[in-house]
């Protein structure tokens, strides 16, 4: 195998790559990206086992071949070489990377292509397009909210299902949970509910452009998605994900109406003296205004006006305000609305005027 090619196009992928590697030891096939170059083109493929990614970039080619070099390294050596054409170059048990423009040469070891599991993949039939733009955005209201607890696995994914015409995401903690649904102009194959790990989520988010489709499909044990060059696809978790339909109040007695930006900025500045371990925080609402604050213990407190839309009686509510913070950060609209009946019982955040997507928060002890 020998191509040549500009090394800011092949270190995008390379670094894309890395994203998606897990292991670090250079002795396993897990920790090498696979090059094939052939017809003009070189493809790329990555896998964690659960996570893959496979992509495709124009090269010149003198010699077709294929090869899995240790994408770590590989990256390092792309990222200390300036701007220009570099050469790629199997020879026997090495890979040689080299500029055309300088006089410098590296040497990688590398695995046999062989040995490289083969990637899965889904029925074309399968597939259906969405929007890159609103896949995005259902993303992001959704993934900060997936419980990181090993020992509840079926809250370390976001549920996925198809309802009449769109579809619905939901993530939860059991502390906290976030719901956005969204409606398509499209056919979406039927499929059960699904709960799909955060991490080839955020890549969607994170690669994806804004422009175009998305086309996604759902096995019975994979998602995929493809986009531009690209193809992902990630492992589904298995387990029954809790009824998200029990957790979300019918109705809320209260509403208060806040300038998003000032609650932002206020919790921001009030969280220095949070508790570490609860991040506990009052709200305290009284006629037009709230009263943000925090105490830490032996080193001191922080208090925090800002003017609000209420008129209900005096009454105090304690929140992680991360559980806050995060719903703010991922909203767009200047004002949002904060429901509930009681201090003690499920709060609601969503933007106002109000959308396609809300979250809910539960409440703390007071004492």
């Amino acid at each position: 195998m020998k191509f040549t090619c500009e090394k800011n196009a092949f270190a995008r992928e390379i670094s894309f790559a890395q994203e998606i590697i897990a292991s670090k030891n250079a002795l396993s096939i897990m920790s090498n990206v696979l090059l094939e170059a052939a017809d003009g083109a070189l493809s790329l493929k990555a896998t964690d086992i659960k996570v893959s990614f496979e992509t495709v970039i124009p090269v010149d080619i003198a010699d077709s071949g294929s090869v899995t070099v240790f994408c770590d390294k590989l990256s390092g050596i792309l990222s200390s070489i300036p701007e220009g054409e570099i050469e790629i170059e199997q020879d026997e048990q090495k890979v040689i990377v080299k500029p055309t423009f300088k006089k410098v040469r590296f040497q990688l070891k590398t695995i046999s292509s062989e040995k490289f599991p083969e990637l899965p993949a889904a029925p074309e039939e399968a597939f259906f397009g969405v929007p890159a733009k609103e896949l995005k955005a259902m993303i992001a209201q959704v993934v900060f909210a997936v419980s990181d607890d090993e020992t509840r696995y079926f809250m370390n994914g976001v549920y996925l299902e198809k309802i009449e015409g769109g579809l619905v995401m939901v993530a939860t903690d059991g502390r906290r949970l976030a719901f956005v649904k969204k409606e398509f102009d499209v056919g979406i194959p039927d499929f059960k509910g699904v709960i799909v790990p955060p991490k080839v989520l955020s890549l969607i988010a994170k690669r994806a452009p804004d422009e175009g489709l998305v086309e996604l499909a759902v096995t019975d044990k994979n998602i995929f998605a493809r986009f531009g060059s690209y193809k992902i696809s990630s492992v589904l978790i298995e387990g029954q994900f809790p009824n998200y339909q029990k957790v979300i109040p019918e109705s809320q007695r209260t509403a208060v109406q806040f300038k998003r930006s000032d609650l932002l900025e206020a919790l921001k500045r009030v969280s220095i003296f949070v508790e570490q371990k609860s991040h506990r925080t009052f709200f305290q609402l009284s006629g037009g205004m709230l009263v943000l604050s925090s105490e830490e213990s032996e080193l001191g407190t922080a208090r925090e006006e800002i003017p609000c839309r209420y008129d209900g009686p005096e009454v105090t509510i304690a929140l992680n305000y991360k559980y806050v913070e995060d719903p703010l950060k991922s909203m767009a609209s200047e004002y949002v609305n904060l429901e509930f009946t009681e201090p003690n019982r499920a709060i609601t955040l969503s933007p106002d005027p109000k959308t396609d997507f809300f979250h809910i928060v539960m409440p703390m002890q007071i004492e």
